[in-house]
């Protein structure tokens, strides 16, 4: 079991990463919406998909996407809720699916050819919903510092029965009304154990406050009741997961490894990439590292291959 104070479990706070560059003072960037998420998009070549997290903007994309532009085509992905993108009206409790669906639908209707997705945390786990469900479309899956199913960070056993019960309380609690300064300092406590970087804290506190909270408190419950690991057999894409260790986890490295390789095991075609000396956003953390496992990951590799 990792402890729960180090490990990406605060993905309870609503949270956001808005790194120093804007992509919505990009003037060259096409834009797509959806009742589920708005889209920007940028560069020539192979279509990429980039999916934030829990509460993330698509700006958390931003040192990666200068780096990728000049080969490829990127949509970066901006979910409705999260980040001060408007929120869905009379939007159903459900956000993980939905926006699944809104995303496969996507890639059909703009004539995407097996592009390839990213995501970063929530997002991770979309980009595994859709190719599961759609796997004829999807040409390739990167997962940075996601499970599928979430819960296992806390016990190697759970189920969605036995974690249902929790899942609803965070529901409620985070419904809840706060007063602004208490808000702020759970914030503020979240964030220093997700991002190691502190020049990035106090940017991300304020960027945190702008999420539409029902929107998180709902992805948050299905993240927590959402066990992906039976339609990891249906992925025909090759998948490569990144995830982070710190010694702070208070846990061996060896552990960190062996609660991926597990949860993933039923993977066809999967290889992993450990980023040391990070928390939760790697891409912040150790961001050269970070880009070189994404541009090895993007490379060709045969379907049949395998660690």
């Amino acid at each position: 079991m990792i402890p729960r104070r180090f490990f990406p479990a605060l993905l309870i706070a609503s949270l956001v990463v808005t790194p120093s560059i804007s992509r919505a003072a990009n003037a060259t960037a096409a834009q797509q919406r959806t009742q589920s998420f708005s889209v920007e998009i940028e560069g020539s070549g192979q279509d990429v998909i980039l999916i934030p997290g829990l509460a993330s903007p698509r700006s958390v994309w931003d040192g990666l996407a200068e780096r990728l532009k000049a080969h490829y085509r990127l949509h970066l992905v901006q979910i409705a809720g999260f980040a001060g993108e408007p929120a869905q009206k009379n939007a159903h409790d459900k956000v993980m699916q939905p926006v699944a669906s809104a995303l496969s639908r996507y890639i059909e209707t703009a004539h995407l050819n097996k592009p390839i997705l990213i995501g970063h945390s929530i997002g991770g786990e979309l980009a595994l919903m859709v190719a599961s469900d759609t796997p004829e479309r999807v040409g390739a899956v990167i997962v940075v510092d996601a499970l599928p199913f979430y819960p296992l960070v806390f016990n190697p056993s759970a189920t969605r029965e036995t974690v249902q019960p929790q899942a609803e309380a965070f529901r409620r609690s985070l419904l809840q009304e706060q007063p602004e300064n208490q808000r702020r300092m759970s914030q503020e406590q979240a964030i220093a154990r997700m991002v190691r970087t502190e020049s990035a804290r106090p940017g991300l506190v304020e960027a945190g406050l702008r999420s539409d909270m029902k929107t998180v408190a709902n992805a948050l419950y299905d993240d927590m009741t959402t066990d992906l690991r039976p339609a990891l057999p249906k992925i025909t894409a090759p998948v490569t997961v990144i995830y982070a260790y710190d010694p702070v986890y208070g846990v061996p490295a060896a552990t960190i490894d062996a609660l991926y390789r597990t949860s993933y095991a039923a993977t066809p075609h999967v290889r992993f990439q450990r980023i040391d000396d990070s928390y939760h956003f790697i891409m912040i953390d150790q961001p050269e590292k970070f880009d070189s496992a994404v541009e090895t990951a993007l490379k060709p590799r045969p379907p049949e291959s395998r660690p």
